[in-house]
């Protein structure tokens, strides 16, 4: 039964900051899914009739509900659900074994299974699965150390496993989060930097037999595309030439700062910014409120991660602390590479914003994760009775 003496370990600034980032997220996501504006001058009925808010409604749905999954989160003692842990791993794995058979198409890719209307995405939920199942292993083995080759061995099977079928979808986007999540995961852990030493060099020799006998030519052309962005302009360099135009277009405080919010189209209402509800929602936001805007996302991303890692170091076990760091290293990379790639300084990966692009799956995701922060923050210590 929840106790209500935890209530005074609860972190509302978590809350909260995520509460704002998702406001910013959906005013992206209206703005983004607006029709054009077509010679209203100052007629505000049709300007504020262009804008379609089913996705907004929807978001707001993806929201409500991932705050009912973070409550479940919080409320169950943080060691019963890493044991529990093990059967919610296998299930997602099952899930992205399906996705292999039943999977439905996007983009070229096999990463969701439909359900009706609604379309699940497997890999989103495989990242909470393999923080949890490494959090777990690692704990078990606190005397130990995780520097012998059963721990090891535990560990990468406990990635590898996952790894492989994310690859095979293909998602090199989550698969590097994945990859970001083991690594931040063991180096907590102590893993010996002669591991490490070995690992970089076997990634570094694996680039080669990646590119010639793994990667697809899109993904290659993205990589090619961030070295050279005007090898192919209307092609494999469209997507991101048009990110930074709407990023730049924004200056300091956007269509909001010149009054043209509601009267100006933006490249994302013509249509010149493709998909601008998801992977590049960050460009839309910083064309509508400007460098201002853009700043004020990065910032409260900044301030949460910083909140995470405050509950991973005063957590009162080597448990919680892995969770927590687990967590903020996949929102980090998150942010990392998906503002990055609306920028132009990180290839094109599909990887979502964190409660600020549009998609059930992701949003879920990222919820239940703060509900595990908050769920250790909250019992760092022993309660007395």
């Amino acid at each position: 039964m929840f106790d209500k003496k935890l209530i005074r370990n609860f972190d509302y600034l978590i809350p909260l900051i995520i509460i704002l980032i998702t406001g910013l997220g959906l005013i992206g996501i209206g703005l983004a899914t607006r029709s054009p504006v077509e010679g209203a001058d100052g007629a505000v009925m049709e300007a504020i009739g262009s804008f379609n808010l089913r996705q907004v409604k929807l978001q707001l749905m993806w929201f409500a509900t991932g705050l009912i999954l973070m409550a479940a989160a919080i409320s169950i003692d943080y060691h019963l659900i890493c044991d529990l842990s093990v059967y919610f791993y296998w299930v997602v794995v099952g899930l992205l074994i399906a996705v292999e058979f039943v999977g439905v198409e996007g983009g070229g890719v096999h990463r969701w299974i439909a359900i009706g209307s609604f379309r699940m995405q497997p890999s989103e939920f495989i990242k909470i699965a393999v923080i949890l199942m490494l959090a777990r292993i690692m704990a078990k083995r606190e005397e130990t150390g995780i520097n012998n080759l059963k721990s090891m061995i535990l560990l990468l099977l406990a990635l590898g496993i996952p790894l492989f079928f994310v690859l095979n979808q293909p998602d090199l986007g989550t698969s590097m989060v994945l990859i970001v999540i083991f690594a931040s995961m063991v180096f907590i852990g102590g893993i010996k930097y002669k591991y490490i030493l070995i690992a970089a060099g076997l990634g570094i020799a694996a680039i080669p037999l990646a590119w010639h006998f793994y990667m697809d030519d899109f993904q290659k052309k993205r990589i090619l595309v961030l070295l050279d962005p005007e090898m192919d302009p209307l092609g494999s360099a469209y997507h991101v030439n048009q990110s930074i135009m709407s990023v730049g277009s924004g200056q300091l405080t956007g269509k909001l700062g010149s009054g043209g919010l509601l009267f100006d189209n933006m490249l994302s209402q013509l249509d010149f910014l493709p998909a601008k509800d998801t992977d590049f929602i960050f460009s839309v936001i910083t064309e509508a409120l400007g460098f201002v805007g853009g700043i004020a996302v990065i910032v409260l991303f900044f301030m949460l991660i910083m909140r995470t890692m405050r509950i991973a170091r005063r957590s009162r076990d080597l448990l919680g602390s892995y969770i927590c760091v687990g967590v903020a290293a996949m929102i980090l990379f998150h942010v990392f590479e998906n503002i990055g790639m609306a920028m132009g300084i990180m290839p094109i990966t599909g990887i979502p914003l964190p409660f600020v692009s549009y998609g059930g799956s992701s949003m879920w995701t990222n919820m239940v994760s703060y509900g595990l922060v908050l769920n250790v923050g909250m019992r760092r210590q022993k309660i007395k009775f």
